[in-house]
């Protein structure tokens, strides 16, 4: 098995395919976007969030790799209910899991664990973190 489809997974690609559930549309008055310095992909983020201030609603636009792509959908999937710290604290334990580190406990994210091993990569899995910091920071 070449190392392209260790990455690419049918799983990996249904996951990247899954993201039309969450198109950015009005409505979502938080916006953030990220790019990835590595390879350019970029991600552009709508949220809306509830009295406590926990993501209820989630929409984006993705220009990225299946990777990039994957790793946004797994946010997505599990960011309702969490707060501008829940998604700072899982911002950083995927940049100590990319640094060698463990895997972080978000999930669905060991369907990307792989992709650990493709540097290259590293800055598509992060865009969708990101751009939520950047869309909560507007919050405050």
């Amino acid at each position: 098995m070449s190392s392209a489809t260790a990455l690419y997974t049918p799983q990996v690609l249904a996951l990247a395919t899954s993201l039309a559930r969450y198109p950015l549309g009005d409505g979502l008055p938080l916006s953030g976007s990220a790019r990835s310095p590595t390879c350019g992909s970029t991600i552009e983020l709508g949220l809306h969030c509830d009295t406590d201030g926990q993501i209820d609603r989630i929409g984006l636009r993705a220009h990225a790799c299946a990777i990039g792509q994957a790793a946004a959908a797994i946010f997505v999937e599990a960011a309702k209910g969490k707060d501008d710290s829940k998604i700072r604290q899982a911002y950083d334990a995927l940049e100590a899991w990319l640094a060698g580190g463990d895997l972080p406990d978000w999930p669905g994210i060991d369907a990307i664990a792989a992709a650990r091993d493709f540097p290259a990569r590293h800055g598509a899995i992060l865009l969708a973190w990101r751009a939520a910091l950047v869309a909560l920071e507007g919050a405050r």
